[in-house]
């Protein structure tokens, strides 16, 4: 489970404006963290399967919304794909 502080502090690393909580890149860095925590969960728990479709369904929202920052904005995609360590 994400805590209060990672989560501000994963939307910190995109965010436009101090409010902003809702663009593709703020949602992008908040998923982007919930899967490593579950990634280390599942590492230690390899038959928990429910945690496994969770961790599934967060990388393709994931990655569809990485797709729709690449189709509108592609310098901001770049900037948030180089910000948040990810290969694409």
């Amino acid at each position: 489970m994400i805590t209060k502080d990672n989560k501000a502090k994963a939307m910190g690393l995109t965010q436009k404006h101090k409010t902003d909580v809702g663009s593709p890149q703020a949602q992008v860095s908040v998923l982007t963290s919930r899967i490593g925590e579950l990634t280390d969960h599942l590492k230690v728990n390899k038959h928990d399967l429910m945690a496994r479709r969770g961790l599934i369904q967060m990388v393709s929202k994931r990655k569809k919304l990485l797709k729709y920052l690449e189709n509108s904005d592609f310098e901001s995609y770049k900037a948030t794909v180089a910000k948040l360590g990810l290969r694409k």
